[in-house]
């Protein structure tokens, strides 16, 4: 990915304005707020059909988006709810973006832009949505082609220069296998191990020889309850 790219650049862009940030005290869970009602705000102005500017607006937007955990890691104030917080609104922002250009195309009878955005709308959350449970499991799970920065610039650049079938068609086909990518991580992570665990032999008459016995919540060795969400 040029996520890690990407990161280290804007990086160094944003250190100045964070350091000022985080002298004159400002929370984080603000800038994250704040980000969720530009990103909305971009939405706006993409669903009126300003697709160049709002190209612009939606880099802008993408890049006030990395404030907040800049900022955290700086001064010192990372929290679980705050990393739960910025993953939701991330995914309002980047829903809020595609709603708009949604609107757009629908009064614009684009049939075609529209059925890619519905693509590229469940692509995006299904990456999102893999990562959460995969580190849900204990598992780093920040591969594949296209996380958010990478999705980012590509529609930035696809409304700057008119090109939004070719770029939602690309981000149609690279979120999907970025679902892919993230499942197949996990299940060399994991999915092996689950196979070969010794022990699993078929005492039992069971109809499926490699079945492991039912683990019971709360006892030594076992994983808690989870609430599927």
């Amino acid at each position: 990915m040029l996520t890690e790219l990407l990161k280290e650049r804007t990086n160094k862009v944003l250190e100045v304005p964070v350091r000022h940030m985080a002298r004159r005290g400002i929370s984080p869970n603000v800038l994250t707020i704040t980000g969720l009602i530009l990103n909305a705000f971009v939405g706006l102005v993409l669903a009126v059909g300003l697709e160049f500017w709002g190209g612009f607006l939606v880099i802008f937007a993408g890049l006030f988006d990395m404030l907040d955990g800049a900022l955290a890691r700086l001064a010192g104030r990372t929290t679980r709810f705050g990393a739960l917080l910025d993953s939701v609104v991330d995914r309002f922002s980047e829903a809020a973006i595609l709603v708009g250009l949604v609107w757009f195309y629908l009064a614009s009878q684009r049939i075609a832009e529209i059925l890619l955005l519905f693509a590229v709308l469940l692509g995006s959350l299904m990456v999102s949505y893999v990562r959460a449970r995969a580190e849900g499991l204990g598992i780093d799970c920040e591969v594949g082609l296209v996380a958010r920065p990478e999705r980012v610039l590509l529609l930035a650049l696809g409304l700057i220069f008119s090109q939004m079938v070719i770029v939602l068609a690309l981000l149609a086909i690279l979120t999907h296998i970025t679902v892919i990518q993230r499942v197949w991580h996990v299940w060399r992570r994991t999915g092996r191990q689950d196979l070969q665990k010794p022990g699993d032999t078929n005492t039992g008459g069971s109809d499926h020889p490699s079945d492991p016995p039912p683990a019971v919540p709360g006892q030594k060795g076992n994983p808690p309850l989870r609430r599927m969400v």
